[in-house]
């Protein structure tokens, strides 16, 4: 029973994890100063320097993932997700399940070409490609293998 217990709160910490480092990520998509193009002296595009959506707020979080406005801002919904999920094993469970498939499919459109913007809307390329992979890959173990093996302990020692 222990083994279970342990289980099902590493699946709830995983979900928190998730959930501070992503909104860690959306905090310092907002900070100039950790924010910076590559190769020019601007830290960033000010929100108000264009008119498209796509380069509002665009630059490089701690210099190495590519960032805007609307990224920026899913980073942080996703994060207070992750963060208020940890109140309870389903809600994690959940949230886990949900990411990884999310996070897997955003990790595969960012291999490719055509979607490495999210068609106008968000950069997914670069860094951001395995970042969202690992990610992706431990929430998957948390939100489906752990709890498939604690399900076939708890049926193992039942029979």
């Amino acid at each position: 029973m222990d083994n279970t217990k342990t289980a099902h709160m590493i699946e709830r910490y995983c979900a928190l994890t998730v959930g501070i480092l992503f909104l860690v990520l959306g905090i310092a998509g907002f900070i100039p100063g950790l924010v910076s193009l590559p190769g020019a002296s601007e830290s960033y595009v000010p929100v108000g320097a264009t008119n498209s959506i796509y380069a509002t707020g665009f630059g490089y979080v701690f210099g190495l993932f590519p960032t805007n406005l609307l990224h920026n801002l899913v980073h942080l919904a996703v994060g207070v997700l992750g963060i208020a999920s940890y109140s309870s094993l389903s809600n994690s469970r959940l949230f886990n399940r949900g990411f990884a498939v999310a996070y897997i499919l955003i990790a595969i459109a960012g291999l490719l070409p055509y979607a490495q913007t999210s068609f106008g809307l968000m950069p997914l390329f670069g860094n951001n490609v395995w970042l969202n992979a690992l990610s992706a890959i431990a929430t998957a173990y948390y939100g489906f293998v752990i709890p498939a093996k604690v399900a076939g302990t708890s049926v193992s020692h039942n029979v």
